[in-house]
């Protein structure tokens, strides 16, 4: 292995794996860095039917295996391991796994995006099997159904209101007794006719694991302890999203809720790192808009190494 590889990108979702496959192809010869949860959320999800080139839609850990082996077919070299530390401050740029030490002249941070999860232990097992952290990815699948979903933000909102078009009914259990979303996007979900909430409640466990699918879940009432069981068919959490940036902490800028900040494409603050996908995008959080992010971070890579004469 070189001294320093030209680009090592840090992550393998959608986005990580784009854009590895777009620096392949470039000849830069990229390191991926898989990280601890090879493959990204979509290892979490069952079929995804609404990435471009499936019309009958494709499990999510065989999208990830088959954009790795693309990646792969054209030279990007893979490193099973996690990062534990950068040093940023000046090129070439230090990336430090469990496995060693490796130096770049461009980094390509694709490290996404963690949903928030109950911590029930159902909900893992249950995950694209009737559990979802993603209505537009998911809420297709419950035409016709009750489900339920957990929180009272605007993305709660928004989802309860975006699911109110497939469900039969939707339920909102929020822990408090009235909203933190914004005015407009309460008043779309107080007003529609397929919404209702449950409020001071908390959902403290989801049945049933032993046959794979949902089919209700128990709430407690935050107030009066009392217990309670709703039929549903789908659980959605909007209870927000965790970006995987602690590792950058001081290092590059980053946003409020801990998202990095980038401009002019995936240009970060220091020059020669470069942000996509879900790390840096909490608006869309799509499989194909990280990989849209992933091909733009690895053409501003190759530009950058251009410019500097690697």
């Amino acid at each position: 292995m070189d001294d320093v590889r030209k680009v090592v990108v840090i992550g393998s979702g959608p986005a990580g794996l784009t854009a590895a496959l777009y620096a392949a192809r470039a000849n830069l010869r990229p390191v991926m860095i898989e990280g601890l949860e090879a493959g990204g959320q979509l290892m979490m999800t069952t079929a995804v039917e609404n990435f471009p080139g499936f019309p009958d839609g494709i499990m999510g850990p065989d999208l990830m295996g088959a954009m790795r082996s693309q990646a792969e077919r054209f030279g990007a070299d893979m490193i099973r391991g996690n990062v534990t530390s950068v040093d940023f401050s000046h090129p070439p740029f230090k990336i430090v796994t469990d496995e060693g030490e490796i130096q770049a002249r461009a980094v390509i941070v694709a490290t996404g995006a963690s949903a928030k999860l109950l911590g029930l232990p159902a909900e893992r097992s249950l995950m694209g099997h009737g559990v979802s952290t993603c209505a537009t990815c998911d809420g297709f699948f419950f035409r016709g159904k009750p489900i339920a979903v957990v929180g009272g933000g605007d993305s709660a909102m928004e989802e309860a209101t975006f699911l109110t078009r497939f469900a039969s009914h939707v339920t909102v259990i929020h822990r408090r007794d009235s909203l933190r979303a914004s005015k407009i996007m309460q008043d779309k979900a107080f007003d529609n006719p397929k919404i209702s909430f449950v409020w001071d409640s908390e959902v403290v466990d989801v049945k049933d694991p032993a046959q794979g699918v949902v089919s209700a879940i128990d709430i407690r009432n935050l107030k009066t302890d009392a217990l309670s069981t709703l039929p549903v068919d789908g659980l959605f959490l909007a209870i927000g999203h965790t970006p995987n940036t602690s590792l950058f902490s001081g290092q590059l800028e980053m946003d409020d809720a801990g998202y990095l900040i980038t401009r002019d494409g995936t240009r970060t603050n220091v020059p020669g790192i470069f942000a996509c996908g879900d790390v840096q995008d909490h608006v869309y959080r799509q499989a194909i808009t990280a990989a849209g992010s992933g091909c733009m971070s690895a053409i501003d890579a190759e530009r950058f190494l251009e410019h500097h004469g690697h």
